[in-house]
């Protein structure tokens, strides 16, 4: 049996606690308000948002007492094993690792969209194509690749040196938020009036506030990569699941304030029918000038810089220990030999995403439309796990009593479950306020294809490893019993 890589316990809490709340808050708390409200309205966006951290927070008291219970790298793919199996472990693990790496891939096609819309001069130079409409521009390639550079050196440098960025960044962005919203709720002309109509006259309120609650595993994705760095913890695996609730409340109340400071400036139906690269940036520069524009460009950066550095951070760690599962190439679980850090996953994450700026922001839209669908299967999969966990009452510190009695876990973690599937409905079902478009269906359909073909080409290399062996791989221990049996 080959020796398991472990990782440094270097992550303090309050590090844990930014790398969830500012990988949830990302460029979309800045960038997309006058399109949630041209869908729901002011109030619905606001509804809607906090309806989905209610029902974020139930699927998190699954993942709280996960963690506790098997604090490794891997997060949802560990706890899909645990519970499954391990066909089930690679399709959760398959479908998390596309997820995230869009994510850190359309962070930094933001951060060149903020250029663009600041210093259009400088990006639109050297036009290339287009693409579904959107011209691509050499500039524009150039700076979302240095910047995925820098922060790939950054996590190669190691994870105490990314948490203590991500906290910074995360206050940095907290600060502006609130500097920001007592700005415009200060001046002259703008106010709560202008909010009015509080939903869009075009549909119906319950649409409205369910087509922003669809887009929760989106919005507040990013909470997950606190299991995904447990093996790192430098503080009891127990704590995780208040960060955990602490980072979805602060992220549900940062995106409200945003919809408050861009709706208050003037009348919304009208930044709405304007259709600006960036309603956002122009509402508060019309009001508050170029410091106003300013302080909105450091929150933005600093929500791309959170995002970029958080999901290079739990992409990594889900290569890697998929790897040292042995169901991808293991040169993923290598460590560096100065910095201990997965860094074939790190370099892995940032090439990929240096391709996403070559296919236009529309396209890449599609696929992370429909990266929704594979983190809400992750959901799923951790809200089953901890409810076979809870009905097997595995030992007596899993059913501690300071937490929750085994019927009332179960419970919850079937409420989580139902949340999950509400979630897929919303994406999946025609009809629906949130249905995916055809194109980002053709694109997890195709995600799928290439997954069945690379399980099909891994599946008995991964088969034939004894079960005690791939136990000590995923979870650190050969004798853990589980309740799924082989699959």
């Amino acid at each position: 049996m080959e020796k398991r890589e472990t990782l440094q316990k270097t992550l303090k809490p309050h590090w844990v606690w930014a790398i969830a709340l500012g990988s949830a808050i990302g460029w979309g708390a800045f960038v997309q308000p006058v399109n949630w409200m041209s869908t729901a309205g002011p109030l619905g966006v606001i509804l809607g948002f906090f309806i989905g951290a209610l029902l974020m927070i139930l699927i998190a008291v699954s993942y709280g007492f996960l963690i506790k219970s098997f604090p490794v790298s891997g997060g949802e793919f560990a706890y899909a094993y645990v519970s499954l199996g391990r066909t089930h472990a690679f399709i959760s693990g398959w479908f998390l690792t596309l997820g995230y790496i869009c994510i850190v891939a359309l962070n930094a096609s933001a951060f060149a969209l903020m250029i663009k819309f600041i210093f259009p001069r400088i990006i639109e130079k050297i036009p290339l194509y287009q693409i579904a409409g959107w011209d691509i521009y050499l500039t524009e390639i150039i700076v979302a690749s240095i910047l995925l550079i820098i922060f790939g050196f950054f996590n190669i440098r190691g994870s105490s040196l990314s948490g203590r960025m991500q906290f910074i960044f995360c206050m940095v962005m907290v600060g502006a938020i609130l500097v920001l919203t007592a700005l415009v709720g200060g001046h002259d002309g703008a106010g709560l009036s202008n909010m009015t109509p509080l939903f869009p006259t075009d549909t119906t309120m319950l649409a409205a506030i369910l087509s922003i609650v669809a887009i929760a595993p989106w919005a507040y994705v990013g909470f997950d990569n606190i299991p995904q760095t447990a093996e790192e913890f430098d503080f009891p695996s127990r704590k995780a699941f208040k960060l955990i609730v602490f980072a979805i409340l602060a992220a549900a109340t940062l995106y409200s304030l945003m919809i408050l400071a861009t709706s208050m400036v003037q009348p919304w139906e009208g930044v709405v029918a304007a259709n600006h690269i960036w309603g956002t940036g122009f509402v508060i520069e019309e009001l508050l000038g170029p410091l106003g524009l300013a302080i909105l460009a450091i929150a933005l950066t600093m929500g791309i810089f959170t995002g970029l550095n958080g999901f290079i951070i739990s992409s990594s760690r889900l290569l890697f220990a998929m790897s040292r599962a042995k169901i991808i190439p293991t040169f993923f679980s290598k460590l560096h030999p100065k910095y201990n850090t997965p860094y074939w996953g790190v370099i892995f994450a940032v090439i990929i995403a240096m391709l996403s700026p070559w296919f236009g922001r529309e396209a890449l839209l599609w696929v992370v439309d429909m990266s929704s669908v594979g983190v809400t299967i992750a959901y799923f999969y951790t809200c089953y796990a901890a409810f076979s966990l809870f009905k097997m009452k595995r030992d007596s510190d899993f059913n501690e009593k300071k937490h929750l009695e085994a019927p009332g876990k179960k419970i919850v973690a079937i409420l989580g479950m139902i949340a999950s599937v509400i979630f897929l409905i919303l994406l999946l079902f025609p009809g629906s306020p949130a249905f995916l478009g055809i194109e980002s269906r053709i694109a997890l359909g195709a995600w799928i294809v290439l997954g069945i073909i690379f399980y099909l080409i891994k599946r008995k290399d991964f088969k034939d490893i004894p079960k005690k062996e791939l136990n000590y791989y995923i979870l650190g221990s050969k004798e853990v019993e589980l309740k799924q049996t082989e699959d």
